[in-house]
């Protein structure tokens, strides 16, 4: 695709600025940029914490152009759907309300808050932007952690030993409008699908893959190359699932060879680093089985 389509489909205004705190390459940061072009000024931020509740800025300050509500780790769908009901009482109902939550608070400790919300069908969006770990903390696992991976609680004498939770699924289980799978290697792609939330009502989910450097062990340039090969290998499937049942597999490019992909994913990160050929190939098995199921998911949707 060329650089002049891609820049006629991303919106040109910038609600985030360049002053935040994040790390060089910060998947989480070219997310929340991105997301912020499609959501417009009118928007609300609810950040429970998180990586962002440093990358933002120490009050009063902030870098981003819109209201910008911390809150605790549990609580972001709980005060999101607060917020919706002030605005609402307000008379304010084009103002948008957005989550913002890394994997630990959506995954682990803000699931319950989330599941309840989409349960009542609130009316926000909710972005889950997934480095893979508690990486605010010191890279502790999460249930959004890889089989396999290195962290500082599953060092490499005992690597993470489960799966990762399949988190679009569990939303999709609760039969919300839209839910979503994006990266942040094809901007395109999320911005479509943050447009495609927006005209939508209920609780809508996206959850975005955010490569992290420090977290994953690679070099701060290689975010971007990650960020593709996750998709390409099918580690990291493009999906969306409309109204629970209607899933659409969405790949922004067709991998010409996903196993060459995912050795190029694996091998790039220093967390996998310790993985044997067995251990390499059992990763590959898993990620053709979820592949295959997700496939099937969605021809029973044609």
């Amino acid at each position: 695709m060329s650089q002049i389509v891609i820049k006629d489909r991303i919106p040109e205004r910038e609600l985030m600025t360049s002053g935040h705190l994040a790390c060089p390459g910060c998947g989480g940061a070219l997310a929340m940029r991105l997301v912020l072009k499609a959501m417009g000024p009118q928007t609300v931020v609810v950040l429970p914490a998180c990586c962002w509740s440093i990358i933002a800025g120490p009050f009063p300050q902030s870098s981003l152009r819109v209201p910008l509500y911390h809150t605790a780790f549990e609580t972001g769908a709980a005060v999101a759907s607060g917020v919706r009901a002030a605005l609402d009482m307000r008379g304010e109902t084009e103002t948008k309300v957005m989550v913002w939550a890394g994997d630990g608070g959506t995954f682990d400790i803000g699931l319950q808050a989330l599941s309840g919300a989409a349960e009542r069908g609130e009316d926000f969006l909710y972005f889950c932007y997934d480095n893979e770990a508690y990486m605010n903390t010191g890279v502790q696992r999460s249930s959004a952690t890889p089989w396999g991976a290195w962290t500082t609680t599953t060092p490499v004498e005992q690597p993470q030993s489960t799966a990762k939770k399949d988190m679009l699924a569990i939303m999709a289980a609760h039969r919300i409008a839209y839910a979503a799978t994006a990266s942040v290697g094809y901007p395109v792609d999320l911005i479509e699908k943050v447009q495609k939330a927006m005209a939508m009502r209920g609780t809508r989910f996206i959850h975005i893959l955010a490569p992290c450097p420090p977290g994953w062990k690679f070099a701060d340039e290689q975010s971007i190359e990650l960020a593709r090969l996750a998709v390409e290998s099918r580690v990291f499937p493009l999906v969306e699932v409309e109204d629970g049942d209607r899933w659409t597999l969405t790949p922004a490019e067709a991998a010409t060879d996903a196993d060459a992909a995912l050795a190029k994913y694996i091998g790039a990160q220093g967390r996998f680093r310790h993985l044997k050929p067995e251990q390499v190939e059992q990763i590959r098995r898993n990620v053709d089985e979820r592949w295959q199921r997700m496939e099937k998911q969605a021809s029973l949707s044609d």
